[in-house]
């Protein structure tokens, strides 16, 4: 039975520390005298291409934009999509260390697709990607990675949702289906063949509290919510060809190296590994707080995991030896063993423009540590 395309033994979640240009560039747009919109783009352009070499140098064979045009990973998305506004923040007891709450997203219209959100974002680096594959000897492909559907429904629920736009929430689920249908298909179109889909929600629902949390705002139980999410997101995806991968990423919290969940995959595993219509898994799998492997068991035997095992938190190094151990730990509970395992760290690097607590310096590092234990593991072709 074949493994999707596209993945890579040393692979990663996606966004990479931003550089002090964009962020003093950034620091302009609630000023009286932003920066305009072509100048940032043109200033993302720049180092955008500056990260994707950066990628290919490091051994990495699976390149991104490192989300360098985004504020936070899912909102600047989201925020595109008809019938979607930004109002405050988020009423949570998840605040941050730094004071902070999520911006709160509400929909107030019908949701609709009326353009393409990243095509330009993608072609931009599969442009850069082109020239600097050829040099590199190497096959690279070019990641785009969305917020799940799931983002515009789990942390505002029913109250978020206008009813006059949608008085009963299965025409507002259609709705969001079809956007994600669209958006997947141009991207398609334009020849991005790998999309990942960035989900904390069902690894929030892993936590003993954010379950007791979504049970009270949804009014249902959480399990019939995690099987909800995972029809919503096989609708969004179902009519993707069969040569585009999807990869879905969970993960609990990363901002400025905080997290904001707990607790094994257990209670969603058998829907994840089973219902879930996706090609590859990227796990946070970093400390104690994402469990044991022993999940993986419900893992079917065509698709991969990207064990998200080192981390993206921390400023130094993860100990190589303790990486292999727990890989090979791992694959003990996998059908087909360390051939349908990855290496990743547990997140990206900057989540939100502030960006973890560590250097490029030592990002770049922990990068290149991550390309050096996957030969060790899986052999000079990083390819699956």
């Amino acid at each position: 039975m074949p493994l999707p395309a596209g993945v890579y033994r040393a692979d990663h979640v996606g966004s990479f520390l931003r550089p002090q240009p964009i962020l003093r560039a950034r620091e302009t747009l609630d000023t009286s005298t932003p920066i305009s919109a072509a100048d940032l783009r043109q200033l993302e352009n720049e180092h955008i291409k500056t990260v994707v070499e950066k990628q290919i140098a490091s051994g990495l064979q699976s390149v991104t934009d490192g989300e360098f045009r985004r504020a936070w990973f899912h909102i600047d998305f989201l925020q595109h999509l008809a019938g979607v506004e930004r109002h405050g923040s988020l009423s949570s007891t998840n605040v941050t260390s730094h004071g902070v709450t999520p911006p709160k997203l509400v929909v107030v219209g019908k949701l609709g697709h009326p353009q393409a959100i990243q095509v330009e974002d993608y072609k931009f680096v599969e442009s850069v990607r082109q020239q600097n594959a050829a040099a590199s000897a190497k096959k690279i492909t070019t990641k785009v990675c969305i917020p799940s559907p799931t983002m515009v429904h789990f942390r505002g629920g029913r109250e978020a949702i206008s009813t006059e736009a949608y008085p009963t929430l299965e025409p507002f689920f259609d709705d969001l289906v079809k956007a994600y249908q669209a958006e997947i298909a141009d991207l398609y179109a334009a020849g991005c063949r790998f999309v990942q889909l960035d989900d904390t929600n069902l690894a929030y629902l892993c936590d003993e509290g954010m379950r007791a949390e979504a049970a009270k705002r949804h009014g249902e139980d959480p399990q019939k919510l995690t099987k909800q999410y995972a029809a919503l997101i096989n609708a969004a995806i179902s009519q993707r060809p069969k040569d585009m991968v999807i990869g879905i990423h969970l993960c609990r919290g990363n901002f400025r190296s905080q997290w904001f969940a707990e607790g094994g995959y257990e209670p969603v595993a058998e829907v994840l590994f089973k219902e879930l219509d996706v090609d590859v898994y990227f796990l946070e799998y970093d400390d104690a707080r994402s469990g044991d492997f022993s999940p993986l068991r419900f893992l079917p035997e065509n698709k991969i995991v990207v064990l998200g095992v080192m981390s993206s938190k921390k400023a130094e190094l993860d100990d190589k030896e303790d990486i292999v151990r727990r890989l090979n730990e791992a694959a003990k509970f996998c059908p087909r063993g360390l051939d349908q395992l990855c290496l990743s760290h547990q997140c990206g690097f900057s989540s939100t423009v502030e960006g973890n607590d560590l250097t490029e310096e030592q990002q770049w590092a922990k990068v290149k540590l991550s390309v050096d234990i996957a030969k060790q593991v899986w052999g000079e072709d990083l390819s699956v």
